[in-house]
């Protein structure tokens, strides 16, 4: 029965029907141009729902014992990102349940961000899900050839990829970010440029992340499930990526009008849209870090192991 709910959860028909069913969700919460507590509330059950039951299976499956370890240290890095996704959409919606966050840009902006953030989210869980299946028959089918391992180049690209993807750099990273963001809310008051900086930063590690998730892929060969699996992580990037992107855009767009006079609408942000302002950037910054962690075991993956005869 088990093995039966995977198939039909993992199944790619089924994922499409799911991202299908979340553009009309919001299509129709936005027919009267704005969201009641009760659509709130389906939403985030979903994104809940979706995301702690994910979680929880990678965590099942990075216990399992393999005969291919490295399956294990993949299914560990997929479970710490969607930990931090899930802890995120927790803050988000918690706090719009409770009516502590009122909007995070001016209107009509900020209806259009809670349907792309919402589609992207149940995007990046699909494409998540849909990998696993990939991952599942590596982890089980697999076996470690030692003596046909690739070794990886020397050189200073290796050394740099080395130091990047170390776990304590990433620390460094987050602690960077953390206090970055302390520092540019000392005046209470983030510039265009201070903003433009804290996109560029996530902008750049998030789309130099997909495109070495899509380099990888195709210099994968001879293993269609790495290079599925590794497929759906670019895919999963690349959602996250998109609403990244789109929020920042649209606080540029209000930045650039405030400078210029020309925004009709500005809002006067609560004490708590500004503290939510922070979380969301910081749990970004962890969720790349995350990524450049599972980056790590995709490398090794690539390096390492080969499909058994």
């Amino acid at each position: 029965m088990r093995e039966l709910l995977f198939k039909v959860i993992t199944d790619k028909r089924i994922l499409i029907v799911l991202i299908g069913i979340a553009f009309f969700w919001r299509a129709l919460v936005n027919l009267d141009k704005t969201e009641a507590l009760w659509e709130c509330i389906c939403s985030g059950i979903t994104l809940f729902t979706m995301g702690w039951f994910f979680f929880a299976y990678m965590c099942s499956m990075s216990l399992k014992p393999t005969s291919w370890p490295v399956t294990n240290k993949i299914y560990h890095g997929l479970a710490v990102s969607l930990l931090v996704l899930n802890i995120y959409v927790a803050i988000y919606y918690g706090m719009k349940w409770l009516g502590l966050l009122s909007v995070e840009v001016s209107l009509p902006l900020d209806s259009i961000l809670r349907d792309v953030r919402y589609i992207m989210f149940v995007m990046f869980y699909c494409a998540v899900i849909g990998s696993a299946k990939y991952l599942k028959k590596m982890h089980d089918d697999y076996r470690f050839l030692l003596s046909r391992s690739r070794e990886r180049e020397g050189g200073m690209r290796a050394s740099l990829f080395k130091v990047i993807t170390h776990e304590r750099t990433l620390i460094v990273l987050i602690v960077a970010a953390i206090l970055w963001r302390i520092a540019i809310n000392l005046d209470n008051n983030i510039t265009f440029w201070e903003s433009m900086c804290s996109a560029l930063t996530l902008i750049t590690v998030g789309w130099f992340l997909f495109g070495y998730t899509c380099a990888l892929s195709v210099k994968v060969k001879g293993r269609l499930e790495l290079i599925s699996f590794i497929q759906g992580i670019s895919i999963a990037l690349f959602a996250i990526n998109v609403y990244a992107i789109f929020y920042y855009g649209t606080r540029w767009y209000e930045l650039i009008g405030i400078l210029m006079g020309s925004v009709p609408e500005i809002y006067e942000p609560q004490l708590l849209d500004l503290v939510f302002r922070e979380v969301r950037y910081v749990m970004l910054v962890i969720f790349y870090c995350t990524a450049i962690m599972l980056a790590k075991y995709l490398e090794k993956a690539y390096e390492n192991y080969t499909v058994p005869k």
